[in-house]
């Protein structure tokens, strides 16, 4: 296993990393990139074993509801939790894989094995560029508008395309590229899913991110303690080995990917979302007091809505675990009416709990001096003595809660996160096509005609 500070050596691989128009040359030092570093490196460190003969049990699947409750709990950082998911949903795939194509198979468990080994982490790379979204990939104008095989040769395949939003891209030593959806007969050469190292010669990955560069960073304490840039991954011309090919050419195989993706992003995202709504009511509890206004009903309704949604969203996640499903390798993977329905939920109610959170703190959450000002002796003490709210609470106090609420809320580290909670794991209609296909409609409509003593339909 490694420590943080040998990951931070692994990363200097002359990986091709790119941001706002320039390479970047070490991205364990580029300040934009740094402190996502420094966090991985703190996760290293949470789950080191200097056993030499250790395993880190990152990658290890589930074999209980107990250790997937512990797994989906225990994340020592964001990092490690996305390669834990890369690495559930190839070992999810490999068991729809079996019958078709057991090379494949052999090959997915055989990779995760080996990134266990060398203690790598891994993000996945889901989303192509699709061009015009009302072709088909073999339809479209460039056919690289779809990741696609271009090249066969007896050693391995060589891919062409680009993979969109991959989180943590940068910071990460492997790349799991499956197709983005279920392939046609006739589109072979974009049913390809395989393992490709972030450093091969080819791999090129342009990132976008939320983090200020040019303010004070107090101003935004979500974002400076936890950024995620995303990768725009292009692969051009990339070589991959026979041993890294997990899928080449079988279409009706292709969606077996996506879908165990989704199954393991909703359950991690759900897990985050609970934290995420339990921190929103605690702070709308915070600023009510810090205004003196906990007592009024409507901001006492408001906090009650808030901890009903997070209460929800803890109900079903605690349901997707205790269903859970055992699959023929032994995996226990979690039920996915439950999941999807969750994440459905927390998606498409965090708007309106927002909405509260803004509500209840009012127009100081945007309007409020920086902590800057603060530091100014002209300006500091008389800035305290006007942001002071109720009578416990000083000035400082409760310029930093606005500052937070700022950050969560309308910032853009806000609009990231308000915008990952729809799209993270598929958008909304996308769970909701889930939902549809787990929900037992047939023992509904039995049950409907059994409450009025009917005995059949029609």
């Amino acid at each position: 296993m490694m420590t943080g500070d040998q990951y931070r050596s692994s990363l200097k691989d002359g990986r091709r990393i790119y941001f706002r128009g320039q390479r970047v040359d070490d991205v364990t030092t580029h300040p934009t990139f740094a402190q996502q570093v420094d966090a991985a490196a703190v996760g290293y460190d949470k789950i080191y074993d200097p056993d030499p003969n250790g395993l880190s049990q990152l990658m290890e699947a589930p074999r209980s509801i107990e250790a997937l409750r512990r797994q989906t709990e225990d994340e020592p950082d964001l990092l490690s939790g996305i390669s834990c998911t890369s690495a559930m949903t190839l070992l999810t795939a490999a068991d729809r894989l079996d019958a078709r194509r057991p090379q494949g198979a052999d090959n997915i468990r055989a990779y995760v094995k080996d990134i266990q080994r060398r203690d790598l982490r891994i993000v996945e790379c889901i989303t192509d560029a699709k061009g015009d979204r009302t072709l088909a990939p073999a339809k479209q104008a460039d056919p690289d508008a779809y990741l696609r095989v271009i090249e066969r040769r007896t050693d391995g395949v060589v891919i062409r395309g680009c993979k969109l939003h991959i989180a943590q891209a940068p910071i990460a030593h492997e790349l799991m590229v499956i197709p983005t959806k279920s392939m046609k007969p006739d589109e072979g050469d974009y049913s390809i899913a395989c393992g490709v190292a972030v450093d091969t010669p080819g791999v090129k990955i342009v990132n976008a991110g939320t983090l200020p560069s040019d303010v004070d960073r107090r101003d935004y304490p979500f974002a400076d303690a936890h950024f995620c840039s995303h990768g725009f991954v292009i692969f051009d011309d990339v070589f991959v080995p026979n041993e890294r090919i997990f899928l080449d050419g079988e279409a009706d195989l292709s969606a077996a990917f996506a879908h165990s993706l989704g199954t393991w992003t909703r359950v991690r995202g759900l897990a985050r979302m609970i934290d995420e709504a339990d921190i929103m009511a605690g702070f709308a509890s915070l600023i009510a007091d810090a205004n003196g206004l906990e007592k009024v009903a409507h901001i006492r309704e408001k906090i009650t809505d808030m901890a009903i949604h997070a209460t929800v969203l803890r109900a079903l996640l605690e349901a997707a675990l205790s269903n859970a499903r055992t699959l023929p390798s032994g995996m226990v993977a979690p039920d996915e009416l439950y999941i999807s329905t969750g994440k459905w939920i927390g998606a498409s109610e965090r708007a309106l709990m927002t909405r509260h959170l803004q509500d209840i703190a009012g127009g100081s959450l945007l309007t409020a001096p920086s902590r800057a000002d603060l530091d100014n002796p002209e300006t500091g003490d008389l800035v305290r003595k006007y942001m002071v709210g109720a009578a416990a609470y000083d000035g400082e106090y409760r310029l930093k809660l606005f500052h937070a609420l700022k950050d969560l809320t309308v910032s853009a580290t806000g609009v990231y996160r308000s915008i990952a909670s729809l799209t993270a794991g598929g958008g909304l209609f996308a769970q909701r096509v889930v939902l549809r296909n787990r929900y037992d409609i047939g023992r509904a409509r039995r049950m409907a005609l059994e409450s009025v003593g009917m005995e059949r339909e029609g």
